[in-house]
């Protein structure tokens, strides 16, 4: 005969490494900065436009295409870099680069219509909270402190060694 016991449904919430915190988060920005791009095509006259040659007021060239591609390949980088650096140059890679992209992010900004400024001010706003979270993240890398039974200095050693 089996005895039931009724035991709590606990959901298992192990830790996140920082480092799949701030791919994931890079992920989402990427991704985020393509559908933006890609809706605004959909605003009339801007396929148009591009037809003519021109985005925004740039005319469309290699120069500009390979700008394009910064932008988006800053992020696709910093999923694969956020992964794979050391602890140290992770950290100050992913701060330097967040705080580099903001102002990037911003630029969605100008030249938008009036009648879009709340999707313009709601997608860069979603894009700058992601790119907080990452600054957050790296900023507060958890550091690991020498164990306890571990001398710290060579005075320590000097001062703990048997006569």
């Amino acid at each position: 005969m089996t005895t039931r016991t009724k035991t709590p449904n606990l959901l298992d919430n192990p830790p996140i490494p920082v480092q799949a915190k701030l791919a994931a988060a890079w992920t989402s920005l990427m991704f985020l900065v393509i559908y933006i791009d890609y809706f605004h095509l959909y605003q009339p006259g801007e396929i148009d436009e591009i037809r003519g040659g021109d985005i925004f007021v740039f005319e469309i060239s290699g120069t500009l295409m390979s700008i394009f591609f910064v932008v988006i390949a800053t992020p696709a980088l910093m999923i694969m870099l956020s992964m794979t650096l050391p602890a140290r140059a992770n950290r100050i890679t992913n701060l330097v680069v967040a705080l580099l992209y903001i102002p990037a992010v911003g630029m969605n900004f100008l030249g938008s219509p009036p009648d879009y400024a709340f999707y313009y001010a709601f997608t860069i706003g979603v894009e700058v909270l992601i790119l907080a979270f990452i600054l957050r993240a790296a900023w507060t890398w958890p550091r690991t402190a020498p164990p306890a039974t571990m001398p710290t200095s060579r005075e320590t050693v000097r001062a703990n060694r048997p006569n």
